[in-house]
């Protein structure tokens, strides 16, 4: 199914052609609801987990070959390039997709900006701010950031000259590392968004409807 395409940005100065502020306030409310959504909605999280999840059962694939060369399983020879190959299959289009979010999501952001420097309207700019979002964003990201840190320690610790030895350390080692970056991308989202809100977006002020 195809992407959604995003809003477009506001038009020029001489080509606007809004009959009044209502119609200007509207137009501009739907987008910048439509950009907060796509920027911050549950369904990026997901996204992001789902990407992660794809990543590892890729690199799960790509080292599976050190067990069969670390146990002389004649089977190796033959499954280990398939095994790569479908580890690579799965790992490489995640880290695209991850590398393609990022960079749509600072196109979100420069549209964002475009739209509020059209007008002010505090009910609908006080939205944008979406502290319970930013917050699920960060302590979700802290805790597979902190999984991923303790999956890596734990493996490279457990590593014991022996059967499997490498391949066990590169699997947890591995697998550590991708939940960890994956947190670190939520929570430099979150810390960003954060920033940018109470930079860009006034504060809700009692008495405005």
């Amino acid at each position: 199914m195809p992407r959604s395409p995003l809003p477009p940005p506001p038009p020029p100065p001489h080509i606007r052609t809004w009959p009044d502020r209502a119609a200007l306030l509207a137009d501009r409310g739907r987008a910048l609801e439509d950009l907060r959504r796509r920027s911050l909605g549950v369904h990026r999280v997901l996204l992001l987990w789902l990407l992660a999840v794809a990543a590892i059962i890729g690199w799960s694939l790509l080292v599976l070959p050190l067990q069969q060369i670390e146990e002389k399983d004649p089977l190796g020879l033959i499954l280990g390039p398939v095994f790569a190959f479908l580890g690579l299959a799965s790992l490489a289009p995640s880290v695209i997709a991850v590398a393609f979010a990022i960079r749509r999501d600072r196109r979100i952001q420069e549209l964002i900006d475009a739209w509020l420097t059209l007008d002010t309207h505090p009910p609908t700019d006080a939205r944008l701010r979406s502290p319970g979002l930013s917050l699920f964003w960060l302590l979700s990201s802290m805790l597979i950031g902190a999984i991923g840190l303790w999956a890596s320690f734990a493996a490279a610790a457990a590593a014991e000259p022996g059967r499997s030895a490498y391949y066990d350390a590169a699997l947890g080692m591995g697998i550590g590392l991708i939940l960890w970056v994956t947190g670190l991308i939520g929570v430099t989202k979150a810390v960003r968004h954060y920033r940018w809100a109470l930079r860009a977006v006034p504060a809700p002020q009692p008495g405005h409807r």
